[in-house]
């Protein structure tokens, strides 16, 4: 099973309380639940949504746009929130959020994924759900799927990636891999849903004997180990929770991002192989409208954080919680460490193809070896494209 870890995250629990006073507006008798924009800010980003986004995309994309993502809700799907109209509702029984894409004629749909849809990986999702025009797709999950159901990733949210390595030692200040490997740090990660400590074995930055796969998301062993372990981490996530909500920590932590070391693409937005053909026409009008949805929503996140906040604390999430400070600390630092930017050419979203050749020459074999071959011959144009951006789209 391939579990997105990336979008994996401590939650502090089913009794938890979002911020600004928020309360879910449904039941557990399940339905759709309206958004208020007076109580969500969903007027403001509905006004902005209404006026700025404005492609006629009536007879040329599905009625309904409908994006699969790989958690739920938050920082990762803001540009796509970014593009809803006024009231959009809320689907408690389906785990879903739609309204107006704009004032283009169609709608939006954005599902939430992970433990919404059982953890099945988003290229599964794609290829069993025809009515889904496109999903969340990492390169790691790009290339391991490559075989059998392939995906091309036409836009990227994320410039950098966010994944990490966090430690509360003081002692250490690491700022490669190989010095977490020559220091003996027990290296706490995932044993699905990213590649990074199987490549990073096979090159011999990590030994073997000191990765540790049983990382679930929980703060437990960090805490127990008094911080004395290297961590998997969302730079954007688990630094805040660790000081803000995890009581018995409750102070900062170092990290050391990945990006360089391990510079994959996280959560791109991907079509299936076939629907870059098929949906061609869409795409070309549809993708510089999420380009322009991630600039405005850099520039002004508040309105819709608020709607974030909403939406996560209306689903059925099972205890999984944001709050306010999160999300504001995850805008910060993604300015701060510039996740979030242009890409080589200059354009918002899109791909280095030399890039993604390379991590494609590092997990090939380390899938391969797994009994999860790729494509033979796969490249890079085989998984990204950056056919359908607007090259006038920047950030400033």
């Amino acid at each position: 099973m391939r579990v997105s870890m990336f979008r994996r995250r401590w939650v502090a629990g089913c009794a938890a309380v979002l911020a600004l006073g928020l309360t879910a507006c449904s039941g557990s008798s399940g339905g759709s639940a309206g958004v208020s924009s007076s109580a969500t800010g969903s007027a403001a980003t509905g006004s902005t949504a209404a006026s700025r986004y404005t492609t006629p995309l009536k007879g040329i994309c599905p009625s309904t746009v409908a994006i699969q993502a790989n958690w739920w809700p938050g920082l990762p799907d803001a540009y796509l929130y970014q593009l809803l109209g006024p009231n959009p509702t809320i689907d408690v029984n389906k785990n879903r959020i739609e309204g107006e894409l704009g004032t283009t004629g169609v709608r939006l749909q954005v599902r939430a994924g992970g433990p919404a849809t059982g953890f099945q990986p988003v290229t599964a999702l794609l290829a069993q759900d025809d009515s889904i025009l496109a999903g969340y797709v990492g390169t790691d999950e790009a290339v391991q799927a490559s075989g059998k159901q392939r995906s091309v990733a036409v836009f990227a949210p994320y410039e950098k990636s966010p994944l990490a390595l966090i430690w509360g030692n003081p002692e250490w200040n690491f700022t490669s891999v190989a010095q977490v490997r020559d220091s003996g740090a027990t290296v706490l990660a995932s044993a699905s849903g990213t590649s990074f400590p199987d490549v990073f074995v096979r090159e011999g930055l990590l030994n073997k004997t000191q990765v540790d796969t049983s990382y679930q998301g929980s703060p437990d062993r960090f805490v127990a180990a008094d911080g004395k372990i290297a961590q998997q981490a969302f730079v954007t996530n688990e630094p805040y929770l660790l000081e803000h909500d995890v009581k018995a920590w409750g102070k900062p932590v170092k990290q050391l991002l990945l990006q360089d070391e391990y510079p994959a693409y996280i959560s791109a937005l991907a079509v299936r192989a076939d629907k870059v053909s098929s949906q061609r026409a869409c795409l070309a009008k549809l993708v510089p409208l999420l380009q322009q949805a991630q600039r405005d929503y850099v520039a002004d996140p508040a309105p819709v954080n608020k709607l974030i906040l909403k939406v996560v604390s209306t689903l059925h999430t099972g205890g999984f919680t944001l709050s306010a400070g999160l999300l504001e600390y995850g805008n910060a630092t993604q300015k701060k460490l510039g996740l979030i930017a242009n890409g080589n050419d200059g354009v918002l979203g899109s791909f280095d193809s030399a890039r993604v050749d390379k991590l494609i020459g590092r997990l090939v074999p380390v899938f391969a070896a797994k009994g999860s071959a790729p494509k033979a011959g796969l490249a890079a144009s085989d998984l990204v494209t950056n056919e359908f951006l607007d090259k006038t789209v920047a950030l400033k």
